[in-house]
C-alpha cells in the first residue's frame, strides 16, 4: 500500500472530505474523535472564508492510500493551528509524524518576537498522538474545548421562552440583518460598532447559508418584545450519520441570564429528535457556556486539547 499526501486541489476534494468524515463518525460509534461534517462546512464557509480570508486550497492537506482518502489536516481558520482528521484504521505513529511535519512546514505562523509557533489540537484520549507531540517539543496549554454529546433517545423536557419572547427562524430582509447585528453583539460583548459592520454587509452570513447542511428551519432565534433578536443558535443536521452539531450559540448581553439559550437548545434538540437524529454535539471553551451545555446535554463529554510548539 502506498500512502501519499498533497494539497487540497478541487471541489471534488471537498466532497471526498465530507464523505470521509461521515465514514469516520459511523466507524467511531457516533463519537466526535474527528470533526463532525458540519464543522468542516462551518470552518470552510465562515471561519476560513469570512474570518481568516483563506481558501481550502491554501490550508488543507490530504493523505491518500492508493487513491483512498485516509486523513486530512487543516486549521479552523488561518495558519497557526492544525486539526488532524484520521481514519481510525490508519491512526499510526508514522502517519501522525508525517502530518506534524507538514503542519509545521505549511501551517505554522510567526509571533511578535519572530519565533515560529503552531497549535495542534488533539483528543485527550489519543495518548499515542499526545506522546508524539511531546517528543516533538509540544506543550499542552491554551484553549481546551469541551465537546458535549447527547443521545436523543427518550423524552426531552420542555423549556419555554420567557414572557414576551418568541421563537423564530432566520428569514430574509430585515430578519437576516437583525441576525447579523445580534451576532456582533453576542460575540463581541455588546460592541455596537462590530454589530453595525456585520449588519451593513450581510454577505458573510450568506456565505454560511451556502453550506450544504444549512437549513433555515434549524437556524433558530429568540426575538425580544421590541422585535430585536436576543439569542440565536444554528443547528446542522447530517442525515447520513443522523447526528447534529450546534454552532454558533449566543445571547446578546442585554438579554442574558433569562434562559434564552437554554430554551433554544432544547427546542433544537426537540426538532432533531422529530427528524430522527440519534446524537447531538456542541463545543464550549469557557465556564459559562460549558455550564449551560452540561445542564442541557448532560454529563457526557470529551476534551479536545491544544498543544503548542514554539521554535
Amino acid at each position: 500500500m502506498t500512502i501519499t499526501h498533497r494539497r487540497y486541489q478541487t471541489e471534488e476534494d471537498f466532497w471526498r472530505m465530507r464523505a470521509f468524515l461521515r465514514e469516520v463518525m459511523l466507524l467511531n460509534g457516533l463519537r466526535e474523535t474527528a470533526w463532525h461534517v458540519a464543522r468542516l462546512e462551518y470552518s470552510r464557509w465562515h471561519v476560513c472564508l469570512n474570518c481568516a480570508k483563506v481558501r481550502l486550497e491554501d490550508v488543507a492537506f490530504l493523505w491518500e492510500e492508493d487513491g483512498r482518502l485516509i486523513g486530512f489536516i487543516m486549521p479552523d481558520g488561518g495558519p497557526e493551528e492544525a486539526h488532524f482528521n484520521i481514519h481510525p484504521n490508519c491512526n499510526t505513529p508514522a502517519l501522525v509524524e508525517e502530518m506534524i511535519a507538514v503542519a509545521e512546514e505549511h501551517l505554522s505562523a510567526v509571533d511578535d518576537q519572530g519565533r515560529r509557533f503552531l497549535n495542534i489540537y488533539c483528543p485527550a484520549e489519543d495518548h499515542m498522538r499526545q506522546g508524539l507531540l511531546k517528543q516533538h517539543g509540544y506543550i499542552k496549554e491554551g484553549w481546551v474545548e469541551t465537546q458535549w454529546c447527547r443521545s436523543l433517545k427518550g423524552a426531552l423536557w420542555e423549556v419555554k421562552l420567557p414572557d414576551g419572547y418568541t421563537l423564530h427562524t432566520v428569514g430574509e430582509g430585515l430578519e437576516l440583518l437583525e441576525r447579523c447585528y445580534a451576532s456582533g453583539l453576542g460575540f463581541h460583548e455588546g460592541d455596537i460598532k462590530i454589530a453595525v459592520e456585520n449588519r451593513d454587509d450581510p454577505s458573510w452570513y450568506r456565505n454560511i447559508q451556502t453550506a450544504p447542511l444549512y437549513r433555515r428551519d434549524l437556524d433558530l432565534t429568540a426575538v425580544a418584545p421590541d422585535g430585536s433578536i436576543a439569542s440565536f443558535c444554528t443547528i446542522w443536521f447530517d442525515d447520513v450519520t443522523r447526528t447534529a452539531y450546534f454552532e454558533p450559540v449566543a445571547t446578546v448581553p442585554a438579554h442574558q441570564r433569562k434562559g434564552l439559550s437554554r430554551a433554544l437548545l432544547t427546542e433544537g434538540l426537540r426538532r432533531l429528535q422529530h427528524m430522527g437524529a440519534k446524537v447531538a454535539f456542541v463545543g464550549g471553551f469557557e465556564d459559562g457556556p460549558n455550564r449551560l451545555y452540561g445542564s442541557v446535554f448532560g454529563p457526557e463529554h470529551n476534551l479536545y486539547e491544544t498543544w503548542v510548539r514554539r521554535w
